[in-house]
C-alpha cells in the first residue's frame, strides 16, 4: 500500500475502539474493515486504478467507501463511479471522525 494508515486510526484500532457504530454527522453509519483485510480489500476493488491517492479502510454500510488521503483526511467515496472528483471530505483525521461516534454506537469491536 502507498499510504499508511494514519497512527490515530492504528490507535483506535488497537485500543477499545468500535468497529461499526454511527456517528453524528458524516458519514452517520460506518464498518470498519479489519486492519489484516484492508489491503487484500483495496486490492480487490482496484482502489489504486479508479481512485489513486486514496486508502480505503471500511464503508458506511451502503454504497460510500471510507477512505484516507496521504495527508490522513477521511473520505466518503461512492463505489460506484469511485473517481477522485466524487470524495466527499468528512474529516481531516480520524481522530475528527472518531469524536462524532456516538456512545451507544458499540456493534463490535
Amino acid at each position: 500500500m502507498s499510504i499508511e494508515l494514519p497512527s490515530d486510526y492504528i490507535a483506535y484500532i488497537e485500543g477499545d475502539g468500535v468497529s461499526e457504530g454511527f456517528t453524528d454527522g458524516e458519514p452517520g453509519y460506518f464498518m470498519l474493515w479489519h486492519p489484516d483485510e484492508i489491503e487484500a480489500s483495496n486490492i480487490s476493488l482496484n482502489i489504486s486504478t479508479y481512485a489513486p491517492g486514496f486508502l480505503g479502510f471500511g464503508s458506511d454500510g451502503g454504497g460510500e467507501l471510507l477512505a484516507f488521503d496521504s495527508t490522513g483526511a477521511v473520505f466518503m467515496l461512492p463505489m460506484v463511479g469511485m473517481e477522485p472528483k466524487y470524495a466527499q471530505k468528512i474529516g481531516d483525521s480520524w481522530s475528527e471522525v472518531a469524536q462524532r461516534i456516538r456512545k451507544d454506537a458499540g456493534a463490535s469491536s
